[in-house]
């Protein structure tokens, strides 16, 4: 074989190589960025990045298939009310409000075009456009799976509501909404 085809079969071999090494590493921190602490909790989870950033992008896919939409000026408000009202309610019904918080943000995610199957779903659905409150999500749906249980404090479901307000106040933000991605499958009217 002339040497000369051998060397360039080798610099075509090390400058895909070195082309795969780039995107792998562009990917990642793509991923990084977008999902934050999100990433590290699905790698660690998974204990191999590569699955990792595979089940990130089929998250991804996912959303953009669905019709997720911002809320009219009626449901915000609605759901604006109803939250002030469990707020309120927490003072004497800790549990009670903190169960019905849990429900509110299923029906602000209903409303807004998320499916509502079960959580492990839901979180990992808001964590394509939401990543910030994923965490806060899961937290407070922590505390509330231990509520039921019969093993947490007034002060733990103080922190589960906080938790629930901070993912509640996004899903309902209009900056937020305005931030989001718009998917190729929904449209926006305002």
């Amino acid at each position: 074989m002339n040497p000369l085809v051998v060397i360039l079969i080798a610099a075509a071999v090390i400058i895909a190589v070195l082309g795969y090494m780039y995107s792998r590493r562009t990917r990642t921190a793509q991923l990084k960025e977008k999902f934050g602490s999100e990433y590290d909790r699905v790698v660690h989870e998974h204990g191999d990045p590569n699955k990792a950033e595979r089940v990130l992008e089929s998250r991804q896919k996912r959303v953009e298939a669905l019709r997720i939409h911002p809320l009219d000026r009626a449901d915000k408000a609605r759901f604006a009310d109803a939250w002030r009202r469990e707020q309120a309610r927490f003072v004497d019904d800790p549990g009670g409000a903190i169960m019905a918080a849990d429900t509110l943000v299923r029906e602000v995610m209903a409303a807004r075009g998320y499916p509502v199957g079960d959580f492990e779903q839901r979180a990992a659905d808001i964590s394509v456009d939401h990543p910030r409150v994923v965490d806060h999500y899961r937290a407070a749906r922590d505390i509330a799976e231990r509520h039921r249980r019969g093993e947490s404090n007034t002060e733990d479901l103080r922190r589960a509501m906080v938790h629930y307000r901070t993912l509640f106040e996004e899903l309902l933000d209009e900056r937020a909404i305005e931030n989001e991605p718009v998917h190729h499958t929904q449209e926006i009217h305002r």
